[in-house]
């Protein structure tokens, strides 16, 4: 079994090698689909969604070409890394709206449970003739991948459906934004149009007993060792729909003032779609069509659209990049060598405070403006992205090493922000505490040649007592303001 660049292996069918080719698709096991095989399975795990989604695109076109039904499966992992309760919650409250879209394109719906969802029993059970799956760079999920694709007696085929320019077009690091940006931007073009949702042509009829997992009931019952220390947040609710809902918002209330409001984290000024983003509840190419419609619309949004597209597109498909061709991401030894260098000189610079990952987690540091960014992420499960860069920074001055304060940040981080666990968290991270995708800038204690952030300075560029002051009143609510 070889995985190769779909398009250019003699056993694909000629008839499926249209839908197989370019660099969206990865032909993790080849071959012809199953002769006798009663459908078309798609396994849903990052892309969330039913509407919009190139990955069950392409698994309706294979189903249609073949003249089988498709079955999308989504299985809930009770120990998903880093995963818990607050997690889940939102995951869960996305799961009606998948299955009715996936209804209107007449497509099946299978959600099952430990210890009765494992893929291979579902695939057998279905006579699956051919497996289409979604693409996710972070480690745990790769390598279930991969161990799929050794195990699988059928064709498996992985589309990379969270990312608006594929990220095959760039086979290496993009070590900073400035590098990636004009070889994302000559792309884009070929790539931000809408996707066409197609119908399939034959419905799956379910075998009488087949098991299904209500996706109205709560998908974590019963699960014995499951963390629920961290409970679910009222700002966000999960959902395709919610996601459309503020999309919507954004565009018609938020992207005129964007430029001068996205960096004020006293105001509603930001997207706040990341937690959408993460599962996949709505694509990025979804996100841009929809402000780029906006700004075609009204030349006076040219702007505030370019300011948006180098979050939504630039970072976040640079983060994507980093952690598809960095193993060590979520830690410290994802540092440049210029950056490893200048913070072992400093590795025995006196820490005027010091705290450990139980303080920080409680907010109980000296400073009040770190200690609301921190309660903003446990009690909203969301953290302006202003404060990130701020509350990282803060984490490696008051940690003993770097290695501790990347450590400590990503524990935070993926404990509570509905974010968390997600290619843009650890490059935000890496940015913050090892100048990951930055340069050098003048040497000083601890931070070496490593950008620094002061509270003064961070406080003088927006309303620091403001924010403070709003933190602490919504947080028994968990309501963003």
């Amino acid at each position: 079994m070889t995985e190769y660049r779909a398009g250019c292996h003699p056993s694909i069918p000629i008839a499926l090698q249209k839908f197989a080719s370019g660099p969206r698709i990865t032909v993790r096991r080849d071959g012809p689909p199953k002769p006798d095989g009663a459908c078309v399975v798609y396994w849903m795990q990052r892309t969330q969604r039913g509407l919009n989604n190139a990955a069950a695109d392409c698994a309706v076109n294979v189903a249609n070409e073949l003249g089988l039904p498709l079955l999308v499966y989504f299985s809930a992992i009770s120990n998903f890394p880093g995963a818990n309760l607050r997690h889940y919650v939102f995951l869960n409250q996305g799961l009606p709206d998948i299955e009715a879209d996936l209804a209107e394109r007449n497509i099946s719906f299978v959600v099952r449970r430990p210890p009765d969802n494992s893929l291979d029993k579902l695939l057998e059970e279905v006579n699956a003739a051919i497996l289409i799956g979604d693409e996710n760079p972070c480690r745990e999920p790769e390598r279930w991948r991969r161990v799929v694709a050794k195990r699988l007696r059928i064709p498996f085929w992985t589309i990379d459906a969270d990312v608006v320019v594929p990220s095959n077009l760039f086979p290496k690091a993009q070590y900073a934004a400035y590098v990636l940006r004009p070889k994302l931007y000559r792309e884009l073009p070929s790539y931000l149009h809408p996707l066409k949702n197609p119908k399939a042509q034959h419905a799956w009829k379910r075998p009488k007993k087949f098991d299904s997992f209500p996706v109205t009931d709560d998908i974590t019952a019963g699960w014995k060792k499951f963390d629920r220390t961290v409970g679910p947040v009222d700002g966000f609710t999960g959902g395709p729909r919610e996601a459309r809902k503020r999309l919507q918002f954004f565009v018609q209330h938020l992207l005129p003032d964007y430029d001068e409001q996205r960096n004020q984290p006293t105001m509603d000024g930001s997207s706040r779609l990341s937690p959408y983003l993460h599962f996949g509840h709505i694509g990025p190419t979804e996100i841009a069509l929809a402000v780029d419609a906006a700004a075609k619309k009204n030349s006076s949004l040219k702007e505030a659209r370019d300011s948006f597209f180098n979050e939504l597109l630039v970072w976040r498909e640079l983060a994507v990049n980093f952690v598809k061709y960095t193993p060590n991401y979520d830690s410290a030894e994802c540092a440049e060598p210029w950056a490893r260098q200048s913070l072992a000189e400093h590795a025995r610079d006196r820490r005027e405070w010091s705290y450990t990952l139980e303080q920080l987690e409680r907010g109980e540091t000296h400073d009040e403006l770190w200690n609301a960014s921190q309660l903003q992420m446990v009690h909203f499960g969301w953290m302006h992205n202003y404060m990130r860069m701020y509350w990282g920074k803060k984490i490696l001055e008051w940690s003993r090493d770097p290695a501790t304060a990347f450590a400590h940040a990503v524990a935070l981080n993926d404990k509570y922000e509905l974010d968390g666990r997600d290619p843009s968290g650890y490059a935000g991270i890496a940015w913050a505490i090892v100048g990951k995708f930055d340069r050098p800038w003048f040497d000083r204690p601890i931070f070496g040649k490593i950008r620094y952030m002061s509270a003064v300075s961070t406080g003088k560029k927006f309303d620091s007592q403001g924010y403070i002051a709003k933190v602490r009143q919504h947080a028994d609510s968990g309501t963003l303001w």
